[in-house]
């Protein structure tokens, strides 16, 4: 089967991980961690996520001139993702994220965005043809929001299926949503977008409800190991998770967006989509670090037949 085009728009960070029993209160210094470093940034796990799904990916991203810019670059390249509109910034440097993960498998994430803030409308104009070629276009917000709204609207008049991923949660303009094929928020960005707290099943379909009515298509609500609510012209629904032993949520959700850009670019229904998504993130939490936690094409077919 030829593998779906896909274009991933978005950031890049090198990730510095303790590993500890619990996350340090403000002020307080916490000894016997484990330190490690791996590939992350959010637009980059989606694209990882992408191509061992099974995706032909091409990355539109910028990094600095600097070690960790080799390395990721590298890194894509030994996954096969086109790297020609990744951009080298020589006035800033790549990417960096701080990252403490809990025994319990939760974590807390500090970022300095380095290059990642210099993503243009250039950019992705460059990009253009690359876009005109794919099928899916997947986005963040670890880059600007005038990028964003470029690439929205590029892509949307290209034709291609827009699925967002609206993190980190910010405020979003009207004229973006309405370019958006596919939302993929989790609770509390869905809380910060609609104003409706998300607890439980009811109140997540609220919220869902909400950010149809501001213009998306679909929304695919993600509720950790419960799974994802589907909202959109037929309703609502639940598709279930899979119950797997925790050990690290890093990039679960860029999993799951990585995964489903390449389910729905193969034509698959929605449901079985996500279905697909859902396999491919409870995957990833039983695995350490972003990238090297993007499960491979067979292990999430095998997982997305538990249960059928």
């Amino acid at each position: 089967m030829e593998k779906p085009a896909i274009i991933v728009i978005g950031s890049s960070n090198t990730d510095m991980i303790i590993r500890a029993e619990r996350i340090p209160k403000p002020g307080e210094t916490i000894l016997g961690g484990r330190f490690l470093t791996a590939h992350g940034g959010k637009g980059a796990n989606q694209a990882v996520a992408a191509a061992r799904a099974g995706g032909e990916v091409t990355f539109v991203a910028r990094v600095g001139s600097d070690v960790f810019g080799d390395q990721a670059i590298d890194a894509w390249r030994s996954d096969g993702i086109s790297v020609e509109h990744v951009s080298r910034d020589t006035t800033a440097p790549s990417g960096v994220a701080l990252i403490f993960v809990s025994k319990e498998g939760e974590n807390s994430i500090a970022v300095a965005p380095g290059a990642n803030g210099k993503l243009s409308v250039a950019d992705v104009r460059a990009a253009r043809d690359a876009m005109a070629l794919a099928k899916v276009c997947v986005m963040q917000l670890e880059t600007p929001l005038a990028t964003v709204e470029a690439a929205a609207k590029t892509a949307a008049e290209l034709g291609l299926l827009v699925i967002l991923n609206p993190a980190p949660a910010r405020a979003l303009p009207a004229r973006l949503l309405k370019k958006i094929s596919v939302l993929t928020p989790n609770e509390s960005e869905a809380e910060l977008l609609t104003g409706i707290a998300v607890r439980d099943v009811a109140s997540a379909k609220k919220a869902a409800a909400a950010l149809l009515g501001k213009g998306v298509r679909i929304v695919v609500l993600t509720l950790g190991p419960r799974g994802a609510l589907i909202a959109d012209k037929d309703g609502s629904r639940m598709i279930p998770g899979f119950k797997v032993k925790s050990v690290d949520t890093t990039a679960a959700g860029d999993v799951f967006n990585g995964a489903l850009a390449v389910a729905l670019a193969e034509n698959k229904t929605l449901d079985a989509a996500v279905r697909f998504a859902n396999a491919a993130a409870a995957l990833s939490v039983t695995k350490a670090g972003a990238q090297p936690s993007a499960p491979v094409r067979g292990a999430i077919e095998k997982m997305a037949r538990k249960g059928e």
